[in-house]
């Protein structure tokens, strides 16, 4: 389940009602606030950190670093340990071990005001998406980001009205944070 093809009505899901899109979109939804998952979302102005900083760090680098960071805030809060996971991208999985591995043994991410990252153990674990129902509810909440986080209170069209609802509700379920870079 990917959130572009269930709003889209695309792969698996070409042929199925705007209705029953929007209605597993807000069973996934309901699903991730009345469990109280915590959600951690970090967006980053590629633009604007390209031209605030003479040598940026790689956005990938920097995703990874600032997610870290906000799932080890997460886990304070808690007084828990984790495990990271990740979806399967070839081109991304050995940089990421590599530079989380590095961030462990340095004791902290490389930010300025970098943080430790000891309450996540071992190493990323990578899967594909299509084996794992938590990397799929991510992805759909990752694709919610993107399309209803800069919409007007009001969107003009039906689909992206009922989604910025579902978008709201997961906001203000308590639950949420999101860091914006820079």
């Amino acid at each position: 389940m990917h959130g572009k093809d269930i709003f889209h009505g695309k792969g698996p899901f070409k042929g199925r009602t705007l209705k029953d899109r929007l209605h597993l979109l807000a069973d996934i939804t309901n699903f991730v606030v009345t469990n109280k998952l915590p959600v951690r979302v970090v967006t980053i102005d590629v633009q604007a950190h390209r031209k605030r900083y003479a040598f940026p760090e790689p956005e990938y680098r920097l995703g990874l670093m600032l997610i870290l960071e906000r799932f080890c805030d997460c886990l304070d809060k808690a007084n828990q340990l984790g495990l990271v996971f990740g979806d399967y991208e070839r081109d991304e999985i050995t940089r990421s071990i590599l530079d989380f591995s590095q961030f462990k043994s340095s004791g902290k991410t490389p930010m300025y005001y970098g943080r430790p990252l000891g309450r996540l153990i071992d190493t990323i674990y990578f899967t594909h998406s299509h084996h794992s129902r938590f990397l799929q509810v991510a992805d759909i909440i990752v694709f919610m980001a993107n399309r209803c986080h800069d919409l007007p209170e009001s969107p003009d069209k039906y689909p992206d009205r009922e989604l910025k609802k579902l978008w709201d509700s997961l906001v203000a379920s308590g639950n949420f944070s999101m860091q914006k870079w820079p």
